[in-house]
């Protein structure tokens, strides 16, 4: 039985338990910061972007079977990105 997405949302709308469970996984390892999105960007970027014609079930393993400090390291790297800083404009005093 082929499986045929029209959509990347599409795709990732069916394999969301999957990354629900990889999510609860860091979780039971007291790693509260990761979300669903994060393990898929992650896979995304390091696996999936450079391969054409992935299976369901291949998109499904790596969800379940990546090396959790990958994902855990990119997340990281990720957050470097971001701006951080002290919001002093506001009078609060």
């Amino acid at each position: 039985m082929d499986i045929n997405f029209t959509s990347v949302e599409e795709l990732y709308k069916r394999v969301y338990p999957a990354l629900r469970s990889k999510v609860k996984e860091f979780k039971r390892n007291d790693i509260n910061y990761i979300k669903e999105e994060d393990v898929w960007n992650c896979l995304v970027e390091k696996y999936w972007k450079k391969q054409k014609g992935l299976l369901l079930s291949d998109v499904v393993d790596d969800i379940l079977n990546t090396d959790n400090k990958i994902i855990e390291d990119f997340v990281k790297e990720e957050m470097k990105k971001v701006k951080r800083e002290a919001n002093v404009d506001e009078e609060i005093i």
